[in-house]
């Protein structure tokens, strides 16, 4: 079974088409794995599958057979898509002469047979002159409807999806930070997988989700591909000659769609996902209208629905503008005179699609914590949840080893969660509860004074108590 991985803005259409051809898609993306009521494993790839930089078409590069089989399932979309095959596909190595090493980032090299490259000076020891000769292998081709030249470097790698060996490396590293990083390197002891000599293993981000079975596979493939152009290259001078064509491990193919094409996917997508009439089209324009293009499916086919079931669409707004998991998030807590405090920022850890978010807030120590009657202390963290539309919020705080000091519910007007900031006017009155259980609604004689003040209608204020006195029940249980 061909096994492919998907990347761009035709990635829904093509994952569907692959299905109907009964390929496997592998190492999806997250909104892939969202859309499809279906389980994708990160495994090896036979072919990658990546939208153009200028989203015209798409890239195919991997194993000559299973390229083919995509190509042809795309190039049959409609009358307008066409198809080419690269003579200086991704992963080829060349000997090369640089024959223009003018102004700009990088020179011209000759790849042989009419056949040009660029490289990067900065890829390159020392000074880059015309006349230079380079053993280099292709990162970065190119499509034949633009004037850019494939990009090669003086490198050599065997690359697998999950994992890349290279020359230019020695020991296992992983392009990624943290636990999950350590843990790739060190799991590489248990698989049973030699390394040649000479080549060092980078375990790639898509790895973090790969089983030891999928990591021995893919380093398996990528120890046989490097195996494969040392054969390659075994014959050549140890240093670069003429311009000249020395191993291929894959095969690159274009595909362009034309409008019809584009049309094509649209109702392969249809299948899956709303789909806008010119889905695609648009999309293929310009970066900001694909964003619109979401942004507009997305409201048609989730509206979302707040407290007050106003059909605001929250999960729309938010996966488009925030906030999201990992944004850094303000909470301007408005006064109804008018003034505008900040309570700091924090994280957002956690979101949910009808409209909750989860924010963390690092504390500094000094003072106490209102109405709970205990200190603030270095260490101390204040959870808060937040839901888009409601007349209140929790914050809990606790200390550095997690206890809790207690809980403080905010009565305020209804929340928003705009990308930047959580915003509303607070209403004074509050419930909270403390580590002891205790649950109390205090500050009332504030809001009181608001609304003798002319600051808060009588009916807001109604509002305000009827909303504590829920909280305070709710509490209570």
């Amino acid at each position: 079974m061909t096994t492919g991985r998907v990347r761009g803005i035709y990635t829904t259409a093509i994952t569907q088409l692959l299905r109907n051809r009964g390929c496997e898609v592998v190492q999806a993306s997250e909104p892939i794995r969202e859309r499809f009521d279906a389980s994708f494993e990160a495994a090896p790839a036979d072919v990658a599958i990546e939208t153009t930089r200028d989203r015209q078409g798409v890239e195919l590069s991997g194993e000559p057979d299973a390229v083919e089989t995509v190509a042809s399932e795309l190039e049959s979309l409609a009358i307008d898509s066409f198809r080419w095959d690269d003579a200086v596909p991704r992963g080829a190595v060349f000997d090369c002469e640089v024959v223009d090493a003018g102004g700009g980032g990088g020179a011209t090299v000759d790849l042989g047979d009419g056949r040009r490259g660029y490289l990067h000076y900065d890829d390159a020891d020392g000074y880059v002159d015309s006349g230079n000769r380079y053993r280099v292998q292709v990162t970065e081709p190119a499509p034949p409807w633009t004037d850019d030249d494939p990009r090669v470097e003086p490198t050599l790698e065997a690359a697998d999806g999950l994992v890349a060996l290279s020359r230019d490396r020695s020991g296992v590293s992983a392009a990624l930070r943290g636990e999950r990083a350590d843990e790739l390197v060190g799991m590489t002891d248990l698989l049973s997988v030699d390394v040649p000599d000479g080549w060092g293993v980078r375990w790639q981000g898509t790895a973090a989700d790969a089983d030891l079975e999928a990591m021995g596979t893919a380093l398996e493939r990528a120890v046989d591909r490097a195996q494969a152009l040392e054969d390659a290259l075994a014959d050549a001078p140890e240093t670069p000659g003429e311009p000249d064509h020395l191993a291929a491990p894959r095969t690159t193919t274009w595909v362009w769609f034309g409008r019809e094409s584009r049309f094509a996917l649209d109702g392969v997508r249809r299948e899956v996902e709303t789909t806008m009439a010119g889905h695609h089209r648009t999309k293929a324009a310009d970066r900001a209208a694909s964003a619109a293009v979401d942004f507009a499916e997305a409201v048609c086919e989730s509206p979302g629905e707040s407290d007050d079931g106003d059909g605001f669409p929250f999960d729309a707004v938010s996966r488009q503008f925030g906030p999201t998991t990992g944004d850094r998030l303000e909470i301007g807590h408005g006064k109804p005179d008018g003034r505008l405090i900040s309570l700091g920022r924090g994280e957002v850890t956690d979101w949910d699609a009808d409209g909750s978010i989860t924010l963390e807030r690092s504390m500094r120590g000094g003072g106490s914590y209102d109405a709970l009657g205990v200190p603030k202390e270095e260490g101390d963290v204040a959870i808060t949840k937040f839901r888009e539309g409601r007349w209140w919020y929790p914050t809990t705080y606790r200390d550095e080893n997690g206890t809790a000091k207690g809980t403080y519910v905010n009565v305020c007007t209804p929340v928003e969660l705009f990308p930047g900031t959580a915003r509303y006017v607070d209403l004074y009155v509050d419930v909270i509860r403390r580590a002891d259980g205790t649950v109390e609604t205090v500050d009332e004689d504030e809001l009181e004074a608001a609304v003798d003040d002319g600051h808060v209608s009588e009916e807001l204020a109604e509002k305000a108590m009827n909303v504590a006195a829920a909280v305070e029940r709710a509490l209570s249980k």
